[in-house]
């Protein structure tokens, strides 16, 4: 099995990936180790002095300003845990809890938190146990950082709560750790705060965005493409010198990409031949521009997240100097707001793949095409209510692109007075990534079928070998009426799985 090494400098979207869904082990650097255990003297003293310190000898929040005396320290870690284990709601999924277990053993391990070796150990062992506290969705405003998910993730080491176990039961978390011989954490001085404050679930979430959307943005140009062959519209537009005089480079990769699934197509260009059009309509000619766009934001987004994840986000921080400090960097701003974008421009490519859906659909602007794709249309719908379905999702992509960030609302007495909503913002683009993929689907399940129905006209044999992989995973073609929920549950697979681009790629090489 895979192993990820945890060390002091941060790890990558890779690593995180590995052990959010692909259930790699971890083990932790002795660089981390040692860390670990120094940053750990500098809080023992602190905690051993009757100079009061945030987080080892205080209170929290706005209850800061009370001294806790030393034999009560380990009860207010314990109790902060407890305490802030407050989420309600459906349970968030398996992998992001790894990612956000992963990602807050990421920043213990930085040295800078305080937390003592045996605590970072002890959730490397939990995950590789593939033990899965239950998280719930509502609980985390994202500042400080996602408290209440990770405190779920905290009460689960301490062996209180529920957690789902390696065969998807959920037990309570203690039978679960002594069932695979991991002694329950007895938290000390700082470490129920350093175990709670930070933004892994947000930037957790957002790593496994950026995957899946960068799968999907390239399913989003063969559709395109696939599209733009079925209405007979011409690939001139896809030219690189066209490209070159605005260059951003996603409209560039992207309209590099249409042209590669096009390479070879007879149908490209043959309406000049019998019904002239100066241009396509937007949504056809345009797609470059939207996806790169897209594209672009994505890889700011990216630029994001690789400085978050060689981030140490805690408070108080373990300075090398000896100092504990307060500081903001738990503030989910900076994550928030990629994950806002990033549902913005999800919505614009499903709106506008849907818009070539419909234009496929209509009679009076496909070009030579039966209305609704229809077999016999009258007796036969065709593939009208797929369009509804895929208008229904757009519309919920929509709502889903309205900024969580733009929001706030105060917390804790007034002392958490400007939030992030980074969590509210993951959660919707999961939701947001998930209808993508289901749009995409639906203008792939109609631009092969409208291919098909162009008799006579060779497609370009990327676009043959997506209609042949297609087919084959249980995508029907063209014929009357049937049930139709089944096939787009297979485009859907056939998307969420990689295998459009896989087909692509057959021919094609490696798209960007």
């Amino acid at each position: 099995m895979h192993t990820v090494v945890v060390g002091t400098s941060g790890v990558t979207a890779s690593d995180v990936l590995a052990v959010a869904r692909g259930g790699a082990r971890i083990e932790l650097s002795a660089e981390a180790v040692a860390a670990l255990a120094a940053a750990r003297e500098i809080v023992d003293a602190l905690a051993a002095k009757p100079d009061p310190v945030y987080g080892v000898s205080t209170g929290f929040g706005a209850l800061a300003t009370r001294h806790i005396s030393q034999e009560l320290r380990a009860q207010l870690q314990r109790n902060i845990v407890r305490s802030h284990a407050a989420g309600m709601g459906p349970r968030v999924e398996r992998e992001v809890v790894r990612a956000l277990m992963f990602l807050r053993l990421k920043t213990v391990c930085s040295g800078h938190t305080g937390v003592r070796p045996e605590v970072a150990q002890t959730m490397a062992d939990v995950l590789n146990a593939g033990i899965t506290p239950v998280v719930h969705e509502y609980g985390s405003l994202g500042c400080s950082g996602d408290l209440a998910p990770l405190s779920h993730c905290a009460l689960a080491l301490m062996g209180e709560g529920d957690a789902e176990g390696p065969d998807g039961t959920v037990r309570p978390a203690g039978e679960l750790l002594a069932e695979h011989g991991i002694q329950p954490v007895e938290l000390r001085e700082k470490e129920g705060l350093a175990l709670l404050n930070g933004t892994d679930g947000m930037l957790g979430m957002l790593v496994m965005a950026l995957a899946d959307l960068d799968t999907l943005y390239k399913s989003a140009d063969i559709t395109a493409a696939l599209s733009m062959e079925a209405l007979l519209g011409t690939d001139k537009v896809l030219a690189p010198e066209l490209h070159a005089i605005r260059p951003h480079p996603g409209q560039g990769a992207s309209a590099a990409n249409m042209l590669a699934v096009l390479k070879d197509s007879g149908l490209t260009g043959h309406h000049q031949d019998d019904a002239p059009r100066v241009q396509d309509a937007y949504s056809v000619r345009c797609a470059p521009q939207v996806a790169g766009a897209g594209r672009d934001t994505l890889a700011y987004a990216r630029l994001v997240a690789e400085r978050e994840l060689a981030s140490a986000v805690d408070n108080p921080v373990v300075l090398p100097d000896g100092r504990v400090e307060s500081n903001g960097n738990f503030h989910g701003a900076p994550v928030a707001y990629v994950l806002d974008f990033l549902a913005i421009a999800a919505a614009d490519l499903g709106s506008i793949a849907e818009r070539r859906t419909d234009r496929l659909l209509d009679k009076n602007r496909s070009h030579g095409l039966p209305p609704f794709l229809a077999d016999d249309a009258g007796v036969d719908s065709g593939l009208m209510i797929a369009q509804y379905t895929q208008a229904a999702l757009v519309s919920e992509m929509k709502r889903l692109a309205v900024p969580a960030s733009a929001d706030s609302i105060p917390s804790s007495a007034m002392q958490e007075d400007h939030v992030s909503m980074g969590w509210s913002a993951a959660r919707k683009l999961r939701t947001a990534v998930d209808n993508l993929t289901r749009i995409i689907a639906v203008e792939l399940y109609a631009a092969t079928r409208g291919i098909e129905l162009r008799e006579g006209l060779t497609p370009a044999p990327a676009s043959q070998a997506v209609i042949e992989a297609v087919r084959a995973a249980g995508v029907q073609g063209p014929g009357p009426d049937r049930f139709l929920a089944p096939d787009l549950a297979a485009a859907d697979a056939f998307v969420r799985g990689g295998h459009l681009v896989a087909a692509a790629e057959t021919v094609t090489g490696p798209l960007q």
